[in-house]
């Protein structure tokens, strides 16, 4: 697969740790110019070294996903800079875990506006010139929680199943256009994605859960990605569940 994207321009969101900064080398590892988007520049910069010795020509971006405008400025900064935008990876996200009648509604709205709005403000941002060139991949990065709502993830799990709601309606209005459309769906994996949960009860029941597994790596999920952005033209991949071989739900 060396060089399987050689040439291809990707942008991706939440670059700075786990999942997004995992794909970000492995796309630059198959040959993409890659840009990275969050909100900790020490961390982007750090990577953007890496990505410059795998010749991935590194544009940082400093933003916070969860404003609308950001996320769609991120987008047309990529496209002035590399002249276009042909992978757009929608990683950043958050998990607040809590029970439904204790929950901090001003975190479940942050977590909508990253989780969902950002995502979808983004991927509108890089439709115009996926649909001018009838060329793009948009990948959106959900969870298992996307499919089973478990008690104390109510509004994680909204966010999830938003993300493949929409990712199903997308593809079904830009398929025509030669865009394709990617979903992932990881159970288990072993980020700092746990440490935002606010709820001490609810957070040491997960680690404790996540604990009892062997738990899929950020390098894991970032090679689901990288299988179905590196696929001939005609190929689309709509849909990658993935969990520990240990999980069972």
């Amino acid at each position: 697969m060396q060089n399987r994207l050689k040439d291809r321009i990707a942008l991706v969101t939440g670059a700075s740790s786990g999942i997004g900064e995992a794909t970000a080398l492995e796309l630059a590892r198959l040959g993409a110019r890659v840009a990275i988007a969050a909100r900790r520049r020490e961390r982007l910069e750090s990577l953007a070294g890496q990505l410059a010795e795998l010749g991935a020509k590194p544009l940082v971006l400093v933003a916070d996903l969860g404003d609308e405008a950001e996320a769609q400025r991120i987008v047309h900064e990529t496209e002035r800079h590399f002249g276009r935008l042909d992978i757009l990876v929608n990683n950043a996200g958050v998990m607040y875990l809590e029970p439904i009648a204790e929950a901090d509604l001003g975190r479940w709205r942050r977590m909508l506006e990253l989780n969902v709005l950002g995502l979808i403000a983004a991927t509108q941002a890089a439709l115009a010139g996926m649909r001018a060139r009838r060329d793009g991949h948009i990948v959106n990065i959900s969870s298992t929680a996307g499919r089973i709502a478990n008690p104390n993830a109510g509004g994680y799990a909204a966010t999830k199943f938003g993300v493949v709601a929409f990712s199903e309606s997308l593809r079904r209005e830009v398929y025509k256009d030669n865009i394709r459309v990617s979903v992932i769906e990881p159970g288990a994996v072993a980020t700092e994605l746990r440490e935002h949960i606010g709820h001490a009860a609810t957070k040491d029941a997960l680690n404790a859960w996540a604990d009892s597994m062997r738990q899929l790596q950020s390098q894991d999920v970032a090679e689901a990605i990288a299988f179905c952005v590196s696929r001939p033209a005609h190929v689309s991949i709509n849909e990658v569940l993935m969990r520990p071989t240990d999980q069972e739900r």
